[in-house]
């Protein structure tokens, strides 16, 4: 699936849409500023994927600051055989930058 960017999220965040955000900050970064998502941070979601498990054929919106992470997030789960994630670009940082 292609990558999503902050305007179509922010579009389908408005409209209540069933969505898996999944966020790959590390806590710290999750209590300064979040988009209310699932935090599992990157180096913990080898361990945790049983957590989302139920999303694996489902739309799953990974990010982090910046989007490098959250790329890194994408293409280990399309390895562990989950097929629709998608990098939200920019990160949260853009995210914030637009819709703050």
């Amino acid at each position: 699936m292609p990558d999503i960017d902050v305007q179509e999220l922010n579009q389908r965040l408005s409209q209540d849409e069933n969505l898996l955000i999944l966020d790959v900050r590390e806590e710290w970064e999750y209590a300064e500023s979040n988009l209310n998502g699932k935090l599992i941070p990157l180096g913990e979601l080898p361990h945790r994927l049983a957590e989302i498990e139920a999303w694996k054929d489902k739309e799953i919106i990974v990010h982090c600051r910046s989007g490098a992470r959250s790329e890194n997030a994408k293409k280990f789960l399309q390895g562990k055989g989950f097929q629709n994630v998608r990098n939200l670009i920019g990160g949260i940082s853009k995210y914030l930058e637009q819709y703050g």
